[in-house]
């Protein structure tokens, strides 16, 4: 195997400036999904009481139904709850799926854009393997992309209605329960958006791996035929 030629000429070509791209933004699609972390609160008064407010942490991957308000609600109320109170929904799923898939991609597109910084020429000499094998991954991955990040964007929605839930056994004026906030999801709407983002960009670059494979290469000229002879 022939030794590393070290260029940035294939970053400056759509080939190598897309991988790039991809590299760059897979980190923010998993970044921004699996490194959220939040919680949802109640302030419940029982019988005029003061309020005693309940708040229920959660974060990716998303199991809310493993999310219990504390301080517990079976110790309010004269026992209005007679067993702890969750959210509801799992949701790890197609939030896990989607982190894979953007980790999968990062770690694809580093290898390839080192490929192509390196060796280039191996690349385009292996007689089309190495292209093909590139442009079935890339359209593998724009199909993952796809279904991830579509995935994903049901199960925020979800997520979203599940936390905005109103506490279950609030009757006033006995049991009165106020929302006290939800912590805001605006990096989860953005890791949608990267998936989407993402999807766009591996969708497009499949063609110019595409031009890289054997399919694409012109005809051989068809060779002049030799002169009659005298």
């Amino acid at each position: 195997m022939a030794g590393p030629r070290w260029e940035l000429g294939p970053a400056k070509e759509p080939l190598g400036l897309v991988r790039g791209l991809q590299w760059f933004f897979s980190i923010f699609a998993f970044a921004t999904c699996g490194g959220y972390g939040g919680t949802v609160s109640f302030r419940v008064s029982c019988d005029g009481q003061p309020n005693v407010t309940v708040t229920a942490p959660f974060a990716y991957p998303f199991r809310l139904n493993q999310a219990i308000f504390t301080p517990s609600l079976t110790n309010l109320c004269n026992k209005t709850w007679p067993a702890d109170v969750h959210l509801v929904g799992d949701f790890s799923s197609s939030a896990q799926f989607f982190v894979t898939v953007a980790v999968f991609a990062f770690l694809y597109s580093m290898a390839a854009l080192a490929l192509y910084l390196g060796y280039l020429h191996l690349y385009r000499g292996a007689g089309g393997k190495l292209p093909l094998v590139d442009f079935l991954a890339t359209v593998a991955f724009s199909f993952l992309w796809l279904v991830s990040s579509s995935a994903w964007a049901k199960a925020l929605t979800d997520v979203k209605t599940s936390t905005g839930a109103p506490l279950p056994k609030c009757h006033p004026p006995a049991v009165a329960c106020f929302p006290a906030g939800v912590t805001p999801m605006g990096s989860l709407n953005v890791s949608v958006v990267f998936g989407f983002l993402n999807l766009v960009l591996w969708a497009g670059s499949s063609w110019f791996v595409y031009k890289e494979t054997n399919f694409h290469r012109p005809a051989a000229p068809p060779t002049a035929a030799a002169p009659a002879a005298m």
